[in-house]
C-alpha cells in the first residue's frame, strides 16, 4: 500500500458519506489468547485497518467531521521501553501522527475519559458493535454520561448506526493499490498450489502437502494463510470445509486443496483437485471435466453489468447437464433445475466477494434484486461436484470423487482478469505437471 495516503483517501471518502455532525468510532480486533499466557498472532480488524493502516493491537480510530483540531483521532498504546524490549516497538502517539496521518493521537488509556467530550454536539454515532465487548461498555457509558448532562444545554447523539453498510460498499470496489496487492496474493497462492501438486504422492499424510503450501506462502512474504488450508483426499474431498488434514493419501484417490495466502492483509482463495498418483481415472476425469466446463462458462460471461446470480445460474445449468451425461441424474435439465435435483452433488454457491476478508463484505443483492458487477470487484468462481459414498443409488465407481475448481477473478471494464491463472487446471496440464 502507498504509505498512509491510500488510507487518507478512504477516510476522506467515508466522511463525505456521513452527516457533518456525526462521529465514526471503530476499534481494532481484541487480542485473542491461544493458551496460558500466549496469544494468537495479532491481526487488526479489517474495517479498522482499511481506514487506518494501523497494525498494532489496543487501538481505536475516531473520525470527527468539521473538527477544528482535525478529523482523524487515533487512540493507541503509548511507548513503553520495558514492554517494547519483550514485544517489539510501538508507534506511540508521535508515530501515529507521523506514520499514519492522525491529526491527534492519545493513549488508549485515555479513551474512556475523552470520549464523552467527543460525543457532545454530535447527532449520530457510526460504529461497529459486537467485536470488542470492552469497547461497547465504554461507548454506552460515555453516551449515558453525556445524556445525563442534557439539562446543561448539551446535545448528544440520538442515533447509533452500524457503519457496515457504508464502509463495506466502499471496500467492495478495489483501488489500483488493492488490486496490485491482491494480484500478488494470488500469485503466491498459485505457486503454492503448483508446489503441492509436484510434491504429492500416494502414502504421504495430507498435512505434508499443507506444509508445502505454508512454506511457499511464507518464503514469498505471506506470513499466514488467509484461512485454514483444506487438504482433503479420497472421502475427505467431499467434505466442504474439511481441515483436519491428517489422513494418509491413498493411491487412486483425488486430492482437493482449497488454500489461499494472506498478503498485506489481503486474501487469495484458490482450489484445485488432482489425482494423488498423477493420473485421473476415467470416472475422475469425467467428473472433473464437467466442473471445469462449468467454471470456464462462468468466467467467460463475467463483465461489468452482469447480475450476480447469473454466474450461479450458469454453473448450475452446466453442472446439471453434466450430471445427466454422467448418468448420476435422469430427466429433463430444466425440470431438474426447477426441483434442485443437483443439491446432493452441489450444495454451495458458485462464488463470493474477496478482499481483506476471504468471504469479503458487501451486499449481493440490493432492495431484493441481485446487484450487477462493477469494475474493481474481486470475486471467486468455484463450482464443484461431490459424490459421497453415502449417497444412495450411486454406483461405487463414482464414490468419493469430490471436485472443486476455484479461481480469483477481477471484474474489469472489458471483462475480467483471472488473478490465479498460473495454476494448471486442465486434465492435460495437471497430469503433465505431476509427471
Amino acid at each position: 500500500m502507498n504509505g498512509h495516503k491510500e488510507f487518507q483517501k478512504r477516510r476522506t471518502a467515508l466522511l463525505k458519506k456521513i452527516h457533518p455532525q456525526a462521529l465514526v468510532i471503530i476499534p481494532t480486533a481484541p487480542i485473542a489468547m491461544r493458551n496460558g499466557e500466549y496469544e494468537y498472532p495479532f491481526r487488526p480488524n479489517s474495517d479498522f485497518y482499511y481506514l487506518t493502516g494501523f497494525e498494532e493491537p489496543e487501538a481505536i480510530a475516531v473520525l470527527a467531521p468539521k473538527r477544528a483540531e482535525g478529523a482523524f483521532i487515533l487512540f493507541n498504546r503509548p511507548r513503553h521501553r520495558e514492554k517494547e524490549i519483550w514485544e517489539g516497538p510501538r508507534a506511540g502517539q508521535a508515530g501515529a501522527r507521523k506514520l499514519y496521518g492522525a491529526n491527534q493521537a492519545f493513549s488508549i488509556e485515555e479513551f474512556a475519559e475523552k470520549l464523552p467530550n467527543l460525543l457532545i454536539g454530535r447527532k449520530e454515532i457510526y460504529c461497529l458493535l459486537g467485536i470488542n465487548p470492552r469497547f461497547d461498555e465504554i461507548l454506552f457509558a460515555a453516551a449515558n454520561k453525556v445524556r445525563g448532562r442534557i439539562r446543561n444545554g448539551l446535545s448528544y447523539p440520538g442515533a447509533l448506526i452500524d457503519i457496515g453498510d457504508l464502509l463495506h460498499e466502499m471496500r467492495l470496489i478495489k483501488s489500483t493499490s488493492e488490486i496490485k496487492t491482491m494480484r500478488k496474493a494470488a500469485e503466491i497462492a498459485a505457486a503454492a498450489h503448483v508446489r503441492a501438486m509436484k510434491a504429492c504422492k500416494p502414502g504421504i499424510p495430507e498435512y505434508q502437502l499443507e506444509a508445502e503450501l505454508l512454506y511457499e506462502f511464507q518464503r514469498n512474504g505471506a506470513r499466514y494463510p488467509a484461512y485454514t488450508s483444506i487438504v482433503g483426499s479420497g472421502a475427505n474431498s467431499c467434505i466442504l470445509h474439511y481441515n483436519a488434514n491428517n489422513q494418509i493419501i491413498r493411491n487412486g484417490s483425488l486430492v482437493l486443496i482449497d488454500a489461499g495466502a494472506e498478503y498485506h492483509y489481503y486474501a487469495s482463495d484458490i482450489t484445485r483437485t488432482f489425482p494423488a498418483n498423477g493420473k485421473f481415472s476415467p470416472e475422475q476425469r469425467a467428473v472433473y471435466n464437467v466442473v471445469l466446463e462449468a467454471q470456464l462458462a462462468v468466467i467467460k460471461i463475467i463483465k461489468a453489468g452482469l447480475p450476480w446470480e447469473k454466474m450461479h445460474e450458469t454453473a448450475l445449468r452446466v453442472l446439471t447437464k453434466g450430471l445427466v451425461g454422467l448418468g448420476l441424474l435422469r430427466g429433463n435439465v430444466n425440470e431438474l433445475l426447477a426441483k434442485q435435483a443437483y443439491l446432493p452433488f452441489y450444495m454451495h454457491r458458485t462464488g463470493h466477494w474477496l478482499g481483506l476478508d476471504v468471504h469479503d463484505v458487501g451486499h449481493y443483492a440490493i432492495q431484493g434484486k441481485w446487484r450487477k458487477l462493477q469494475a474493481g470487484m474481486v470475486l471467486t468462481v468455484e463450482p464443484g461436484i461431490y459424490i459421497s459414498s453415502e449417497l444412495k443409488n450411486v454406483p461405487a465407481r463414482w464414490h468419493n470423487i469430490g471436485v472443486r475448481i476455484e479461481d480469483d477473478v477481477l471484474v474489469t471494464s472489458k471483462g475480467c482478469e483471472v488473478l490465479s491463472r498460473k495454476v494448471p487446471k486442465t486434465v492435460a496440464e495437471i497430469e503433465a505437471l505431476m509427471a
